[in-house]
């Protein structure tokens, strides 16, 4: 449920409302716009019964909510959000390049990508400290030791870094490193996860799960969002389906319905969507026209020794190419690098 306050609702009337929304063990969440307040209701609705809540002062009218998801949901927040990562913002009218290796390999290799990234225009390092491989004999990453290594760089360079979490012990150690953490896709449903995610308060991109459907995905996002914390960013990478010609197919689409249902600001991963590097600018530039607010990149300064994904990730003057390439997309789609 949403109750829509009229323009000229006091601030009394919206505290009332939010009390008697509360007093019921509801949970009330209050979005302020240019011109009015709207509550967001969670919970059992059937508490309100004999409230007559829609007569209360200063109620404009009561939208019902059918979808599972909450605070998400652009109907509770009709103004598109802007979550901020430090002195970066991500959503309206900006575009975000996110940028690095599939895995942290060693200290000299990730400065040397923060480096180049960052003087090609990157606002983000992105780096795996923790990788979760499909096979347990694969490169498993650093661990601690790569995040100390992306703390590093941000000092080195001012890029923000971001970085992929698995498992709650290394949330508890990334948040001590790290500007954003990552949910990737095969946690998407780790709900344990998502909600100490909420409850660290820290910015999360969330990636969409290999066979996950968009409500799915959001009412993922919402186990994190539920915990106080809607600083959250998706993140289109992919689902799997049965084409092989890429390592995923790509749902562009999924741009413009994310648009018409919620408020969070949607990045595409061209990387992981085709696992082909050639492929990575013509789906960059399809990403900014369809409305994307950023794309996340894999770089490499030597691809052909990366330790995970080589096939996909740029070289620093492709990359630097790439973001060259993007930027008459974004003027035309009114939207300026950050």
């Amino acid at each position: 449920m949403i109750i829509i306050m009229k323009p000229d609702a006091s601030e009394e009337a919206v505290g009332k409302i939010k009390s008697m929304i509360e007093s019921r063990g509801l949970t009330a969440h209050l979005s302020r716009g240019d011109q009015v307040t709207i509550v967001g209701v969670v919970g059992d609705k059937t508490k309100l019964q004999g409230t007559n809540i829609e007569m209360a002062e200063g109620v404009d009218k009561i939208l019902p909510v059918t979808e599972s998801y909450k605070v998400v949901n652009k109907k509770f927040h009709p103004e598109d959000s802007t979550i901020q990562v430090r002195n970066t913002p991500i959503g309206p009218g900006h575009l975000v390049m996110m940028a690095g290796p599939c895995a942290i390999e060693n200290h000299d290799m990730l400065l040397q990508t923060a480096e180049a990234v960052k003087k090609a225009g990157a606002a983000f390092l992105r780096g795996g400290a923790y990788k979760p491989r499909t096979s347990p004999y694969a490169f498993q990453g650093l661990e601690e030791e790569g995040l100390r290594y992306m703390k590093e760089a941000r000092e080195a360079t001012g890029l923000n870094v971001i970085c992929e979490v698995t498992s709650l012990k290394a949330l508890e150690t990334a948040v001590k490193y790290v500007d954003m953490l990552q949910i990737g896709a095969r946690n998407m449903q780790n709900f344990e996860l998502l909600k100490e995610a909420g409850r660290s308060g820290v910015p999360v991109m969330l990636k969409r799960g290999l066979c996950a459907t968009i409500d799915e995905w959001l009412n993922a996002a919402e186990y994190i969002a539920s915990e106080g914390n809607t600083n959250i960013v998706l993140c289109e990478r992919g689902i799997r389906t049965y084409e092989t010609a890429t390592r995923n197919t790509l749902d562009i689409s999924a741009v413009p319905v994310l648009r018409s249902r919620t408020h969070l600001p949607v990045i595409i991963d061209p990387s992981h969507a085709t696992g082909v590097r050639s492929y990575i600018e013509p789906i960059s530039k399809a990403a900014v026209a369809v409305g994307a607010d950023g794309l996340i990149v894999e770089v490499h300064p030597c691809p052909s020794c990366a330790l995970s994904d080589g096939p996909q990730s740029l070289t620093f003057e492709q990359f630097d190419h790439l973001v060259r390439e993007l930027k008459p997309y974004a003027a035309l789609a009114g939207r300026e690098f950050v």
